[in-house]
């Protein structure tokens, strides 16, 4: 039997199903709204944990390179030369054993005047040295053999010391010489010096003049250093860079900061103590990177009557204290 509903019944049963058709496409509607946003609630979470992740690493590795560096938390103290030369500091004017012993009684020196900062010994070597002729290739500058680092790193064993590397490119430049030196420098405990005294333009001859390296060519070689501490996971590598002049080194302030590298801007000139403060000040103090370095020449800090060398206690009250400290 078929049932028959009246027109006004059927109106309001059709529009009944039709309220009932609309209520649930709105819900359906809500609901997905609601999904979408405990979805995306989701994802911020999500990607504020990796951020978090990220960020909590990079402090983590950050934290862990500034442990495993050397620098502020010692006191580097080197003897600078070359094995092969009397002539170019202490390093090769005393025999091997005599050396190491004259650097025993610096290393018990500072320890004694500042006790609160440990001293990391260090021998500082020229590998490559500049020369007053062309030589082989027309660079004025000589590579030295491998025996001569290998000779060093092996010293430096014997009293748990760092080694540098030190360069003269002469009229080279440091994208020739610093690849060369990197079957050294993937040690842990090899680092790199730069002498822009010796780092020639324009055709000019060493020793004729005072060299100058630019800020970009010192980032190249802390962007080298930076990536063989990355891909051999070594603690911070240390650049020195030696200056006395005001062109000797050009655009400080674009020199870049690496975290796995950690910079020494050092005071190389010799003479009396007026003048050697007056150096530190004038282009170290005046032009501060990172760390900085005082050097110590036996001889011409002693040339003429009245100089005296400079002892730790008065290195100890310049501003900044140098925390590098090199003697030739």
């Amino acid at each position: 039997m078929k049932l028959k509903l009246g027109g006004a019944v059927a109106l309001a049963f059709l529009w009944g199903a039709t309220l009932t058709s609309c209520n649930s496409k709105a819900a359906a509607e809500e609901t997905a709204r609601q999904d979408q946003k405990i979805a995306a609630a989701a994802a911020a979470d999500s990607a504020k944990a990796v951020a978090d992740s990220l960020a909590a690493k990079a402090k983590a590795d950050s934290l862990d390179l500034a442990t495993k560096a050397i620098l502020p938390h010692k006191r580097i103290i080197a003897y600078y030369g070359n094995p092969m030369s009397k002539r170019m500091g202490i390093l090769g004017e005393l025999p091997p054993k005599q050396m190491l012993k004259k650097l025993d009684e610096e290393v018990k020196t500072w320890t004694k005047v500042d006790p609160a900062t440990p001293v990391q010994p260090a021998l500082h070597v020229i590998v490559v040295t500049a020369q007053g002729q062309p030589g082989k290739g027309g660079k004025y500058r000589l590579r030295m053999s491998d025996h001569v680092a290998d000779s060093v790193i092996s010293w430096a064993k014997q009293r748990n010391a760092i080694v540098f590397l030190d360069i003269q490119i002469g009229q080279s430049t440091l994208q020739e010489e610093i690849p060369r030196l990197e079957k050294w420098l993937k040690l842990p405990q090899v680092h790199l010096g730069i002498d822009p005294e010796f780092a020639m333009k324009n055709g000019a001859v060493p020793g004729r003049r005072v060299g100058t390296i630019d800020a970009s060519e010192i980032n190249y070689a802390t962007g080298v250093l930076a990536d063989i501490a990355k891909r051999y996971n070594l603690p911070p590598k240390i650049l020195v860079v030696h200056r006395f002049t005001q062109r000797m080194v050009t655009n400080y302030k674009q020199i870049r900061l690496r975290p796995n590298v950690q910079f020494v801007m050092h005071m190389d000139g010799w003479g009396d103590r007026i003048l050697k403060k007056s150096t530190y000040n004038d282009y170290i103090k005046k032009e501060p990177v990172q760390y900085t370095g005082f050097k110590i020449f036996y001889k011409n800090d002693t040339k003429k009557a009245g100089w005296k060398l400079y002892d730790p206690k008065d290195l100890l009250k310049l501003t900044p204290v140098p925390l590098y400290i090199q003697y030739q």
